[in-house]
């Protein structure tokens, strides 16, 4: 049974909830995090179960006998079919198989017998966290619930923690709060009857890469139409970005083919080399039913922009702060043409193409093959032959590469070679993190070392999931942001069954530096024209990250002016501001700043973000 305070006005896509035990401490807990705008799913007992906020179109729930499953997000699952499923459960681990065949890309909750279950996705696009309140655990979709319940101040470590550039596995999975634990991706979380003790189980596993491309692109083909089918299936009229590129021209295509009204976006770079328009002219010019809309480039955002102004952040800083202008400037356009939702292709990168690190693992398994691929590589990147050398001999293990780079942090960036070939980007920190920052992150780092295990024993798999989950930690923001925006956003290529179809393939097959996306090209035969699959580049945007620097200077000298980083002794505001004087400095050509505003702009967001995800009770 759900029911709703009046004020409540949550729109679609935009769904955060806590989750409680059916026992009395919980409820009271629920009751005492009181704000407007709440719904509440109840335990049979009328005991507060989930407590949030969603849209009707974003949670199908079921109860039979002991049982109570409730599906939060989008999951073509019927009402009907989830009932049988509850049924049928006599163990909370029978939902492992359930989870691994749910399309779309949802939260899996559920209580049985007192127990209960709650999962995210294994893309990392939807999270589980729980904490410990007044004596009970609480589940959450976002750690800042809990922080709130908790009344934490951010971690002046996960901070620090927070500057380096990139921040490596485990370290970029855990809350900014302390007394709040995440729960990893391909894990649920679960509570015992006394609301106290909670472990986490493992219900996810990427499969093994051993399917031809033959063989694995018609079910990449089929789960990525499934994913399409799950947003589309409602009619209506939606809206499709079409880059031009193959990712978001794959899924224009296929939302073209269903049930509803397609409007597609194409937003040109600035810089006249770009031949996006042309590709994406192409494109609509197969599809005479959608109605293609080309923006102004000159009046698109540029990266930087609106920096002082952002309140919608969530539960982590995210360098998707730089972009959120630019992601969110054309869905209010789209409302006005009647678009429900807006479908991307972001994600397509990371699922069909692959890290080259494979290759470290095919040199000693087919040596005479890896090796006339590198050497394509190695013209392709401009790899140098001695790092490419170095880079293929070196075999420490995660955890060993992890301590190394925390004695590392102000060396110079290394090559490209050796990241492309192995465990991933080495983090660095930068001349305006201060010494006690510098010392916070590097206890971290070594802290993390001396157990830290690789998302898969393959460094290219370990890449290839640590990439995916990076990038879904700032799809999950922009999404909400979108949903306030009045437009939800959605990216099939992260769903898991798409991820899980893509990762099957053989990573030989999958990337080759004589193929571009060979994956996504032979999937989408038949279904984008051949003229639109021979593209072999994408747009880099470069010239919009230049002009911000440019144009936004003020800005970033005003986010330095009264820096909470600074306040905190994390980093050299002077410098800051120094740095903003310069936006034509060489050394900006790389995006060295972005972990550093992210997590400034984030500390701003926090003294003036009205939490609506905060729960409550009715």
């Amino acid at each position: 049974m759900s029911e709703q305070h009046e004020s409540a006005g949550t729109g679609p896509g935009d769904a955060h909830f806590t989750v409680f035990t059916d026992r009395e401490e919980a409820a009271a807990v629920a009751r005492s995090l009181t704000r407007p705008g709440t719904r509440v799913l109840r335990h049979a007992s009328g005991r507060p179960w989930l407590v949030g906020q969603w849209h009707d179109q974003d949670l199908v729930t079921a109860r039979a006998g002991r049982a109570a499953l409730a599906v939060v997000g989008c999951c073509p699952v019927g009402a009907a079919e989830l009932e049988r499923h509850a049924g049928r459960l006599r163990d909370l681990a029978e939902l492992d198989a359930l989870a691994r065949s749910l399309p779309g890309s949802c939260h899996l909750v559920a209580a049985l017998d007192g127990r209960l279950r709650v999962q995210g996705t294994a893309s990392g696009l939807r999270l589980v966290f729980h904490a410990p309140v007044a004596g009970t655990q609480v589940a959450a979709s976002g750690a800042d619930v809990l922080a709130a319940a908790l009344g934490g101040e951010p971690d002046a470590e996960q901070l620090a923690v927070r500057l380096l550039w990139p921040v490596p596995h485990p370290l970029a999975e855990a809350p900014m709060w302390r007394g709040i634990t995440a729960v990893a991706p391909e894990d649920a979380l679960i509570v015992a009857p006394d609301g106290r003790t909670v472990r986490h189980t493992r219900w996810w596993t990427p499969p093994e890469p051993v399917r031809t491309l033959a063989d694995g692109a018609p079910l990449v083909r089929e789960a990525l139409a499934a994913a399409v089918d799950a947003r589309t299936r409602q009619g209506g009229v939606v809206s499709c970005d079409l880059s031009g590129g193959l990712d978001s021209t794959s899924v224009c295509f296929l939302a073209d083919s269903s049930p509803a009204a397609v409007v597609a976006g194409t937003w040109p770079g600035r810089d006249p080399a770009d031949t996006d328009l042309h590709w994406a002219e192409q494109a609509a010019r197969s599809m005479p039913d959608v109605d293609h809309v080309v923006w102004d480039a000159d009046a698109s955002p540029l990266v930087y922009t609106d920096l002082l102004t952002i309140d919608d952040l969530l539960d982590e800083p995210t360098i998707g702060v730089m972009d959120r202008s630019r992601v969110l400037h054309h869905l209010p356009a789209l409302a006005e043409r009647g678009s429900r939702l807006h479908l991307t292709g972001i994600g397509g990168d990371h699922v069909t193409w692959c890290s080259e690190a494979y290759y470290h693992r095919l040199l000693r398994i087919r040596p005479v093959f890896a090796l006339r691929q590198v050497r394509g590589f190695r013209a392709l990147w401009q790899w140098p032959l001695g790092g490419t050398v170095r880079a293929l001999a070196d075999s420490r293990p995660y955890g060993k590469w992890l301590a190394d780079a925390g004695d590392r942090l102000r060396a110079p960036l290394p090559p490209t070679v050796s990241a492309g070939l192995g465990w991933g980007m080495v983090p660095r920190l930068f001349d305006w993190v201060t010494p006690d920052a510098e010392r916070m992150a590097r206890r971290a780092l070594r802290g993390a070392a001396a157990t830290a295990v690789p998302l898969h024993p393959d460094r290219g798999l370990h890449a290839d999931l640590e990439q995916i989950r990076s990038c879904t930690r700032i799809v999950r923001q922009w999404d909400r942001m979108a949903a306030r925006a009045g437009v939800p956003m959605a990216s099939p290529f992260l769903d898991d069954r798409v991820i899980e179809a893509c990762l099957a393939v053989r990573p030989g097959e999958r990337v080759t530096p004589w193929r571009y996306k060979p994956l996504l090209t032979t999937a989408m035969s038949g279904i984008v024209p051949d003229a639109c699959l021979r593209r072999t580049d994408k747009a880099a945007a470069s010239m919009d990250a230049s002009d911000g620097l440019r144009a936004h200077r003020g800005d970033l000298r005003a986010l330095w002016e009264d820096s909470r980083l600074e306040r905190l002794g994390l980093v050299d505001g002077a410098a800051l501001r120094r740095l903003a004087e310069r936006p034509g400095s060489p050394e900006l050509q790389d995006p060295i700043l972005y972990s550093t505003i992210a997590a400034e702009v984030w500390l701003r967001g926090l003294g003036r973000t009205a939490r609506t995800a905060a729960p409550a009770s009715t």
